[in-house]
């Protein structure tokens, strides 16, 4: 089967996940991190969850009612017969539903991950070898280190210091072309600051602020 591949904003939007356990934790909490709001159902909560603020923990026993509002669901319960009754559900109202342990009856899978930042690299096999996406993503993690988190943080600063000065948006495609091709990462690991700052006055002009470039906003 192919997956038709997709990158979801659940920014503020109600994502249900029914069980407290390991597995509806990493759901959770992957939920969380991208901004939804997220509602766990559950007789008992795992401590990671107990401990966590912003998700709203449920004590009770599922309904099809819990279903209301929510864009998606996360049936990952140790209960094979519940969670195919919250696939179902989910199904007769449009809810896109994941079932933990049976990914060939879900409506969508979650691929292996690396994360830097704004850089997610996403790795899928279609469900054929899980090994071989492991492999792969834990290639890319090699690969692209935490650098490349600095680095989108570095282009999205530089981005809106265009923006704001009135450059023409045209004329960022060469700006950014080259700041990909001076190999930034690379310095950026290295520490190598005075290099870094000789880059961008080449390409932005003097007075440019690497470490005021690198401020995450709150």
């Amino acid at each position: 089967m192919k997956y038709y591949p997709i990158f979801l904003d659940v920014k503020d939007r109600d994502c249900l996940v029914v069980g407290g356990g390991e597995v509806g934790t990493r759901k959770a909490m992957g939920l969380h991190r991208s901004g939804a709001r997220v509602r766990v159902i559950s007789k008992a909560f795992s401590p990671g969850l107990e401990t966590m603020s912003g998700i709203c923990l449920v004590s009770k026993s599922y309904e099809i009612s819990d279903l209301d509002n929510a864009c998606l669901v996360f049936a990952a319960t140790n209960n094979g017969n519940l969670n195919s009754r919250i696939q179902e559900d989910a199904k007769a109202m449009d809810v896109l539903c994941n079932i933990a342990d049976a990914p060939d009856k879900s409506d969508f899978i979650l691929p292996s991950v690396v994360e830097r930042g704004d850089l997610v690299c996403a790795v899928s096999t279609s469900g054929t070898s899980p090994a071989l996406a492991k492999k792969i993503r834990k290639d890319l993690g090699r690969m692209f280190g935490p650098e490349y988190g600095d680095f989108l943080l570095l282009m999205g600063n530089v981005r809106k210091k265009l923006l704001e000065e009135g450059h023409d948006p045209k004329s960022h495609k060469k700006i950014f072309s080259a700041l990909v091709e001076k190999n930034l990462p690379a310095l950026i690991a290295a520490k190598d600051e005075t290099r870094i700052e000789a880059v961008l006055v080449e390409l932005l002009g003097p007075g440019v602020d690497y470490q005021s470039l690198v401020i995450q906003e709150q």
